[in-house]
């Protein structure tokens, strides 16, 4: 059990997300940040999809009911156990009382706590994954309180090799206050100029504090339509890092994202640098670079190599289960009827 005594700016409990569902009219949700989402839990054993803790900005205090190992990756908050620094990117395991202290953070915007076992909610639509302005999944549905407390399902207060359980520096992102991210044309690119493309491309964008889950709102340069264009679309499909622009400008969908849209989208960012974005605050600077769909494709297959490895090298052995035997005299349900079965070793 963990108990939050402070809950923070925005604290909510994400994994990958509901995939499969927006066709219903369901956004997927899931981690901004998928990338430190799966270092966590690559950390403390977990599989990389498990649902973990996601903090913003501002991140809570907790205590921990019983033993546990647990492990903190993404922005920089200054974390303390029971007032002593630990380090982000790193496993440790907690005392039953032990308090774990994410304050303003130092760099990033957003960090993950992962938990050995998982946490102790309902999947909903597959997922755990907060989804805020429907009420959907998580802890009740909304952002953490005070107060509230959530189960682990397997805690966990030992794990093979645990002080070596730390992710290699050059495994992780920079947190930079300006960034420059990779982005792919398409699909409505041809709704817009030349001399918007251009613009689009050369300039640098501030994120605004209107910005929120659902999409990051940038001010900069407006991205001129092409002759003709009205600035619509019939409503298409959203998927995360599409980047709409509305009245010159442009709006980059992320995780809470809608599932369809009718503004015309001039691009998308690559997932390999969709963690650069997630972790920026109001008032930070980004940058776009064009690049093909082989090199996005390319960029990606080289992050989830680096995350396998991780993994492989952090695996937890799995207990050998004893061998069923060849021959004896079994009970089987099927559909709900019961049939005696006799099996003769050959």
């Amino acid at each position: 059990m963990i108990t939050f005594q402070k809950k923070g700016l925005l604290t909510t409990v994400q994994d990958l997300g509901r995939i499969g569902y927006q066709r219903y009219g369901m956004p997927v949700c899931g981690a901004m940040d998928h990338y430190a989402m799966e270092l966590a839990n690559i950390l403390v054993g977990n599989p990389r999809g498990e649902a973990v803790i996601e903090a913003t900005v501002l991140g809570p205090t907790l205590v921990f009911g019983e033993a546990e190992v647990f492990a903190i990756t993404g922005g920089d908050f200054g974390p303390t156990l029971n007032g002593q620094p630990i380090e982000n990117d790193r496993a440790y395991l907690a005392e039953a009382g032990d308090t774990l202290a994410l304050p303003m953070a130092k760099a990033g915007a957003r960090a993950y706590i992962a938990f050995a076992g998982g946490l102790d909610l309902e999947e909903v639509m597959g997922s755990r994954s907060t989804f805020l302005k429907g009420g959907v999944g998580g802890f009740q549905g909304r952002a953490i309180k005070e107060g509230d407390e959530i189960g682990l399902r397997a805690p966990c207060e030992d794990l093979p090799d645990l002080e070596d359980r730390a992710v290699p520096e050059k495994l992780l992102p920079p947190l930079q206050d300006h960034v420059t991210v990779r982005f792919t044309y398409g699909p409505q690119d041809d709704l817009f100029s030349a001399a918007g493309k251009r613009t689009f491309a050369a300039s640098e964008y501030t994120l605004s504090d209107k910005s929120d889950r659902m999409g990051f709102r940038l001010d900069g340069p407006a991205v001129e339509r092409a002759a003709g264009s009205d600035g619509n679309i019939i409503s298409d499909g959203i998927c995360f890092g599409a980047i709409q622009i509305t009245n010159g400008q442009p709006i980059v969908m992320m995780a809470d994202r809608q599932t369809t849209g009718g503004y015309p989208k001039l691009g998308c960012v690559i997932t390999a640098d969709l963690p650069l974005l997630a972790q920026l605050k109001a008032g930070d600077k980004v940058r776009f670079r064009p690049v093909s769909a082989a090199a996005a494709q390319a960029e990606y297959r080289r992050q989830q190599q680096a995350l396998a490895k991780l993994e492989k090298r952090f695996a937890v052995p799995v207990e050998p289960q004893e061998a069923l035997p060849l021959s004896g005299r079994f009970w089987v349900t099927v559909d709900g009827a019961e049939y005696d079965i006799y099996i003769e070793e050959m």
